[in-house]
């Protein structure tokens, strides 16, 4: 989360003559909205844990002042969050995504720690960077943004050999770990000798000055918004030993269950609507609250639905004649198109769950396993993909007509016309010598002189009149009616019609 905007805009308004009695602002129209804190101390946790504030005269005071604010921000999001969502959050406080991540997961669950400066070593005044100790206390494997592969080629560049791995069914980590000051200090290693040892294919030509940028936290990536819908929703789990097809029916119905409560959560919205309101995209879900009008109802609505259902397996290899097993990540997959029952909200979630498997997830196993028995799976994994977007207000693959028409006032209130209309005047008010003539008032709300008929127009609306009373349709004043038929059409009709009745 990017918060750098309101940082700025309370750095300016900190009073430093009263630190202890500090306004955090959280609006840059109403200086109201905000909340008190204390400016003298960081909240939460800090590392290094033992700091003493830091003086006026050094240049570390002013990342230290954004930081400290940044920490105060944090708790208060997180104290909001829990007391109206009932959710738990832990968090870290730093100058990029790495840093912020890393630091954030020293001490977890509920908590949050802030990346005290210094950041660069300040030699003069025998200054410790603070991120440099920092990184190199973690494993090469824990950094984000280093994946498995280029963490073991780290290890087997810095130990001259591959490292050791835990041995099992289960993949576990290295015997051997190799933490970043290691790697970092390595005779000769900087972004060429990287680019030299990680370069394969598929990798981007630029991968050793950007592993060498995050083995000393350094992370330019930006912070990007959070996307309303996500790109895909996943369930997976490990096993010991799956190898018999009722087991792996067992685990696909569980997992298929959860996948269907995910979706139901990220992309199903509940909006109260009245009855007669309820559009198309929209089911009927019951009121928990008994007390309510029954006229108004829970109205549930997906948002966006994925297009695709993706299952993945990732069998282990047969074992060596010694025993041993070859280490894999390698995964089996198979798409096939959302069945569209999944996306009926009035069924329940273990039925649509049943359905799913016996009609698609079953079929795409099979067609990854043919063979009836021998594999044996580490992994299985159900993914819906292929997200596509709803009619929303803010557009998708339509709009939603029904919430375009409630929001058009609001909408154009700038390019309507608003007539200011004169108050009442009482008879004490009038003044006999005006001269002026009141605009009738027409029975469609028209005032104006304008809108006053012409002694010519009202013929034509009394005749009009006269016309919709024997008609049930609109008949247009100027319309030509037949003496033979009595037919109605344009004037321009009537030649043609005359004709008509000459050769019938």
């Amino acid at each position: 989360m990017d918060v750098t905007d309101i940082i700025d805009l309370n750095i300016g308004i900190l009073n430093s003559n009263d630190l202890g009695n500090s306004f955090f602002c959280l609006s840059k129209n109403d200086p109201t909205i905000g909340f008190p804190y204390d400016a003298n101390k960081v909240a939460g946790n800090a590392y290094p844990e033992a700091v003493d504030e830091i003086p006026d005269n050094t240049s570390s005071k002013p990342l230290y002042l954004r930081l400290l604010l940044a920490s105060h921000l944090a708790q208060y999001l997180r104290l909001k969050l829990e007391s109206e969502k009932g959710y738990t959050a832990t968090v870290g406080i730093s100058t990029n995504k790495l840093l912020a991540k890393l630091v954030g997961s020293r001490i977890k669950p509920n908590g949050q720690t802030t990346l005290l400066p210094p950041y660069t070593c300040d030699s003069d005044n025998g200054g410790q960077e603070n991120v440099t100790a920092f990184m190199d206390d973690h494993e090469v494997g824990k950094i984000p943004g280093i994946g498995f592969k280029i963490a073991q080629k780290l290890r087997a560049h810095v130990l001259q050999r591959p490292a050791e791995f835990e041995l099992g069914l289960v993949y576990g980590g290295t015997r051997e770990n190799v933490r970043v000051c290691d790697a970092r200090n390595y005779p000769g290693m900087g972004p060429e000798l990287l680019e030299r040892i990680l370069k394969g294919p598929g990798t981007p030509h630029d991968v050793g000055f950007r592993v060498w940028s995050l083995l000393n936290g350094c992370d330019e990536t930006p912070v990007s918004r959070v996307r309303e819908v996500p790109r895909q929703i996943s369930i997976e789990d490990s096993y010991l030993r799956l190898d018999t097809l009722d087991e792996v029916i067992k685990e696909l119905r569980r997992l298929a269950t959860s996948l269907l409560k995910r979706m139901h959560t990220d992309l199903v919205e509940d909006q109260d609507r009245d009855q007669d309101e309820a559009g198309d995209g929209f089911e009927v879900a019951p009121s928990l609250d008994h007390t309510a009008d029954k006229s108004t109802m829970i109205f549930r609505r997906w948002i966006a639905h994925p297009r695709t259902i993706r299952l993945s397996t990732r069998p282990r290899p047969p074992q060596n004649p010694d025993g041993s097993r070859n280490r894999t990540f390698a995964r089996i997959s198979k798409c096939a198109p959302m069945p569209t029952f999944v996306l009926s909200l009035k069924d329940s979630v273990d039925a649509i769950a049943e359905k799913l498997v016996v009609e698609t997830l079953s079929p795409l196993f099979r067609k990854m396993h043919p063979e009836k028995k021998g594999w044996n799976l580490s992994l299985v994994n159900v993914a819906a993909t292929n997200m596509a977007n709803a009619a929303s207000e803010k557009g998708g693959v339509g709009r939603d007509i029904s919430k375009m028409f409630k929001r058009q006032d609001y909408v154009l209130k700038q390019w309507q016309l608003e007539t200011d209309v004169a108050p009442a005047e009482t008879e004490n008010s009038v003044d006999e010598s005006s001269q002026h003539m009141a605009a009738p008032k027409l029975s469609d709300g028209r005032v104006g002189s304008e809108d006053a008929p012409t002694p010519s127009q009202t013929d034509e609306l009394a005749l009009a009149d006269r016309w919709e009373s024997e008609d049930e349709g609109m008949i247009d004043a100027d319309a030509y009616w037949c003496d033979e038929c009595g037919a109605t059409m344009p004037i321009f009709a009537m030649g043609a019609h005359a004709r008509w009745h000459l050769h019938k």
